[in-house]
């Protein structure tokens, strides 16, 4: 599986619906005053109702929004000898304008190597490219699409799985990413909303995090020299899903931008990292992430015990050791399945044969 297991996703729908207004109640006044001829008003009120009613059907036809489980070229007209526009891949939003037979009018948000995936754009200048064609009406999937939200996400899945493959689909990653927060775009309401959204801020996440710890700046010391991986679509899990696993999990997430890059043998960072992972595990006890935030602690506290030795602290040494120990047992007892809780035992009986867990020291 990939890497496993871009916050506002779309525009406001006027914005898509403004360009294609034919009718406005200042341009009606201005045409269509009625006369004073009595003979006159039923043709007014009728082309006043014409008016309300092709507005209405523009409106509604427009707000139907749909997303690909297959890339689609977008031609001219709805003909494949048609010219071709661009290409949209999976997960792209469609805004539906027309039908023809089997192929549909839309207006498709593109992507740009330039700006940031469409899907997580917050702000309007740096959106990708805005298209309208004809596309083929085969593969989209629409929020009135019975299981749409288990299609999309087995579709998500499907790329997910292509993405780790050694010679998978070129851009399976940010097919999978788009496809899984369109579940949560267009079925908000969905039991796999959740999750949805969770796993598309997990690759974005995992993909950022790579990114920064290919700067040299991800080697110091000190967190806030480094430029931090983006929190926005996290917390946007959190905001919309509290309380449930994902809302744990994407907490767990936000630590990585609290770490050191390089302890450089000091003890101030793996005391302080042992510290926020300690108080996780209080806030989230029931955190799926909740056994590994354990180990983590009680691996930095090992840790310890050999960098005070090198400061010349033997007291805190022997906290250290205490506190390790006691954490790994924690581990162990509360979260016996887990394989965190094998890699507790294993560290539990390290540290208590008194063999080192840091450093280069021996014995």
């Amino acid at each position: 599986m990939f890497l496993r297991a871009l916050g506002g996703y779309r525009f406001a729908l006027t914005r898509h619906l403004n360009p294609y207004r034919p009718f406005h109640a200042s341009y009606l006044h201005a045409t269509l005053e009625p006369e004073t001829n009595t003979t006159v008003k039923p043709i007014t009120k009728l082309l006043y109702l014409t008016a309300l009613i092709v507005l209405g059907n523009s409106l509604l036809l427009a707000a139907d929004r749909g997303t690909l489980v297959r890339e689609a070229v977008i031609y001219l007209s709805p003909d494949t000898t048609s010219s071709k526009l661009g290409q949209a891949e999976r997960g792209r939003e469609l805004i539906l304008l027309d039908k023809s037979r089997n192929w549909l009018h839309v207006e498709a948000l593109l992507g740009s190597a330039l700006t940031p995936d469409p899907a997580f754009v917050l702000e309007d200048e740096d959106e990708g490219k805005t298209i309208s064609g004809w596309v083929l009406d085969t593969g989209i999937v629409w929020a009135s699409t019975p299981n749409g939200d288990r299609i999309l996400f087995g579709a998500a899945v499907d790329s997910e799985d292509e993405a780790g493959r050694r010679h998978g689909r070129r851009g399976a990653a940010q097919d999978a990413l788009r496809l899984y927060h369109r579940v949560f775009d267009l079925f908000p309401t969905a039991p796999l909303a959740g999750e949805a959204l969770y796993r598309a801020a997990d690759i974005k996440w995992q993909v950022d995090r790579a990114d920064m710890q290919s700067r040299p700046s991800a080697r110091e010391k000190e967190s806030y020299l480094r430029e931090g991986i983006e929190e926005e679509s996290m917390k946007q899990v959190m905001k919309k899903f509290p309380g449930t696993k994902w809302a744990e999990l994407a907490a767990f997430h936000l630590i990585d931008n609290k770490l050191c890059g390089d302890w450089q043998g000091s003890s101030k960072c793996p005391d302080k990292e042992a510290a926020i992972y300690e108080k996780y595990v209080k806030e989230h006890p029931e955190s799926p992430a909740a056994p590994e935030a354990l180990y983590k602690a009680a691996s930095r506290r090992a840790a310890l015990i050999e960098i005070y030795k090198t400061e010349e602290q033997p007291k805190k040494s022997d906290q250290s050791k205490n506190l390790a120990v006691s954490l790994a047992q924690q581990l162990i007892s509360k979260y016996p399945q887990s394989d965190w809780s094998s890699r507790g035992q294993t560290l539990l009986f390290l540290v208590q044969q008194g063999v080192p867990t840091y450093g280069n020291a021996m014995q």
